[in-house]
């Protein structure tokens, strides 16, 4: 073997050994790049919603469900919403009740809701708060048929 292949194959090897030790490095580190959870209502305690006054929550006071991160006023409604969070979480995970209704998706926004038989139901402005509230029962039972097939596109 040539001084020249000698070089080659040994520098082959190094790369070799160089490349396992990065895919082991790889492989020991998580693939998330960072924080993947959407903060949920904006950031606004959930359980606030129910006692008449949304507030915003806090980061410090947090818990997790259904993909995203909810915030809280204090530690006591973090753990009320931890015991039931399918009580608190608002209607068509989040999105706009309204537009629910007609059969597609618009962001949910905490300035316009309505808790109707203790569940939170959120809607995109001001029109289709005032739209989704002309039929209230209609609207919740359209969106119920209408969800499923929407869900989770």
């Amino acid at each position: 073997m040539t001084d020249i292949a000698s070089r080659r194959m040994l520098a082959k090897g190094a790369l070799g050994v160089g490349l396992l030790g990065a895919a082991a490095l790889a492989a020991s580190r998580s693939a998330v790049a960072g924080n993947q959870l959407a903060v949920a209502i904006s950031g606004y305690d959930a359980t606030s919603f129910f006692a008449g006054t949304p507030r915003p929550g806090v980061p410090r006071f947090n818990a997790t469900f259904n993909g995203g991160i909810w915030f809280f006023t204090t530690e006591a409604t973090r753990d009320q919403f931890r015991a039931n969070p399918a009580r608190f979480a608002p209607q068509f995970d989040g999105y706009c009740a309204w537009a629910a209704s007609q059969g597609y998706k618009a962001p949910g926004n905490p300035d316009f809701w309505r808790v109707v038989d203790d569940r939170l139901y959120l809607k995109v402005h001001e029109q289709a708060q005032a739209m989704w509230v002309r039929d209230i029962p209609g609207n919740i039972a359209k969106g119920n048929t209408n969800w499923p097939r929407m869900h989770p596109f």
